[in-house]
């Protein structure tokens, strides 16, 4: 009895871990398009931040920290310029 219910508790979380995968991936994909189009509006920044991760330019390509648990993304902000 005890075997069944911890499958089905399984079995319930294993299928909402996949329904949401999709909308993850799109929001991904969104990110990753809006920081292409700062880093083209922003072209001299160095380091950047969203309030979730600390980006660096690094040979043109931006290399960020693991965003934080609880964040609430925000519009990309150059924090530092090169040069600075």
């Amino acid at each position: 009895m005890l075997s069944s219910i911890v499958a089905g508790i399984l079995a319930m979380a294993l299928a909402s871990a996949f329904a949401i995968g999709p909308a993850a991936a799109e929001d991904a994909a969104q990110a990753q398009r809006n920081m292409e189009a700062f880093l083209r509006a922003e072209p001299a920044c160095a380091e950047f931040t969203d309030q979730c991760s600390i980006c660096k330019v690094e040979n043109g390509k931006a290399i960020c920290s693991t965003p934080s648990i609880a964040c609430i993304r925000k519009d990309y902000v150059c924090t530092r310029k090169n040069g600075e």
